[in-house]
């Protein structure tokens, strides 16, 4: 029977392409020859969106063109299925929706893996921290179980001590005002740069988050998308039991940074996206680059802020742009067949900054973009994924972080990191023209810009030592896969 290591991802691209990613690291690391074959467990998601449901398929045909021995196993569509699902939930929502999805999915799981052990050795199972219900059915086959962290150590160093703060207060998090939390190996957190999902103790989902702490600690392992020079303090605060007071914490497995691959074609055909034509027209390093991942849809009247700070800075830039969403005041005047960007933008802004700046519907080949030596900035709304691409093209950034754990990545990345200046929102959430024109001016053009961009070309070396023979990361994987070996 051959060794199989079975990888069950949330929902989600960026917890997919990670995961995956990571499958792949494992083949390139260890020749299938050798070692293991890879099954991907890809459950239904009955919340995403059909454009992005378009993309996940595209990504994983890509995948099994590329390697025979990656396999992706569809889970059938739970049903019947409980009216909260919709694909038009927002980002606030997924979380919950993300745990229930996985608990209706186990028996569907029970059976796949059934089938799959009749044919391999089942070694290990790795699931994402939203998969965590199936921790019940990797127990019954006796499967070694791991968790793979999408986000970083910073991140896990906080949500393992959650349970710490769960079990020493019958308060809500949301009932502390706007008091700091200190967590082992980070910066103290505000209350309010909490993920929304953590707040209330008495919803499904704040439970969901306890119990997921409880089984990672009890898990085989806890794999990370970081490297450990990039966030030492938490390593060491997660290794030394610090965050599982009277508990000793699991095996921890920095194997990054794990990012996904992409050619900056469009839409995987042979032509190159006009925005790489664009970029190389540019002065080397003197274009900031807007993206804010799959979800970061705004509002138009947040959208002319950006647009009116963009303009205002007088900087290069190139900007992807989303439809705003459905309730926006503005689309519900358009008829669906003129949804136009530039419908959303101040009168004109096209016009006037076509000579510095490029507005991109949508999508923009990020890996690529940021590659690119035009790009001098970024600003991003925190995802993991996006903060390790741009990292690893040490290019500097603007933190604006938009739902679940990305303004504490604001924090990290600001304050411990140091690879960012960060983008202050005001009370009502909106960040203001004026804001975006000062931290885009200041990145791009002051000292306090300059020593960010030290910070981050240093840092990219250290990544890609962490990943070369000997590095940290290198040999963290070749841990993990002895103890694969030996399950």
């Amino acid at each position: 029977m051959a060794d199989t290591i079975v990888l069950y991802p949330s929902p989600g691209r960026g917890h997919l392409v990670s995961m995956v990613e990571f499958g792949q690291l494992i083949l390139k690391h260890h020749p299938p020859s050798s070692s293991f074959s890879i099954a991907i467990i890809i459950p239904t998601a009955p919340f995403e969106s059909t454009s992005s449901s378009t993309d996940t398929k595209d990504y994983i045909a890509s995948v099994c063109a590329s390697s025979s021995m990656i396999s992706f196993h569809h889970l059938p569509a739970v049903d019947p299925l409980p009216p909260t699902f919709s694909s038009s939930s927002s980002p606030a929502e997924i979380p919950a929706l993300t745990y229930e999805l996985a608990e209706l999915n186990n028996p569907n799981l029970h059976k796949t893996l059934m089938k799959l052990s009749e044919s391999s050795k089942l070694n290990a199972f790795v699931i994402d921290f939203f998969c965590n219900a199936s921790f019940k059915v990797s127990s019954t086959f006796n499967i070694p179980t791991y968790y793979y962290f999408t986000s970083g150590a910073s991140s896990l160093a906080a949500f393992l001590y959650f349970k710490t703060f769960h079990e020493n207060t019958t308060k809500s998090l949301k009932d502390f005002d706007n008091k700091l939390l200190d967590f082992p190996g980070i910066p103290s957190i505000p209350v309010k740069d909490m993920p929304v999902a953590m707040l209330d103790r008495e919803s499904k989902v704040y439970r969901c988050f306890v119990d997921t702490a409880t089984q990672m600690i009890k898990s085989a392992g806890l794999i990370l998308n970081t490297f450990e020079l990039l966030e030492e303090r938490a390593v060491k605060a997660i290794l030394d039991g610090q965050c599982t007071p009277g508990e000793s914490a699991p095996p921890i497995y920095c194997v990054g940074p794990v990012s996904g691959g992409n050619d900056g074609r469009d839409g995987g055909g042979e032509v190159e996206h006009e925005c790489l034509s664009w970029l190389d027209s540019q002065p080397s390093r003197s274009v900031v680059f807007l993206s804010f991942g799959s979800m970061g849809v705004f509002y138009t009247k947040q959208l002319k802020e950006i647009a009116n700070g963009l303009e205002s800075s007088r900087v290069r830039f190139l900007w992807v742009v989303r439809t705003p969403p459905p309730d926006d005041e503005t689309r519900r005047t358009l008829v669906i067949t003129d949804l136009s960007i530039e419908r959303f933008l101040p009168e004109g802004f096209l016009d006037r900054t076509k000579d510095r700046g490029l507005v991109v519907k949508s999508w923009a080949p990020q890996i690529a973009v940021l590659s690119h030596d035009s790009v001098g900035g970024f600003v991003t709304h925190c995802g993991w994924n996006s903060v390790l691409e741009g990292l690893c093209a040490g290019v500097p950034m603007l933190a604006w972080p938009l739902y679940a754990e990305q303004k504490m990545n604001r924090a990290f990345l600001v304050e411990e990191m140091k690879l960012a200046l960060p983008v202050v929102e005001s009370d009502n959430g909106l960040v203001t023209s004026a804001e975006l024109e000062k931290r885009v001016t200041e990145l791009m053009g002051s000292e306090n810009g300059r020593v960010v961009w030290d910070r981050v070309t240093a840092l990219r070396e250290e990544a890609a030592a962490a990943t070369s023979h000997g590095g940290s990361s290198y040999l963290a994987l070749s841990k993990l896969a002895e103890s694969f070996k030996r399950n």
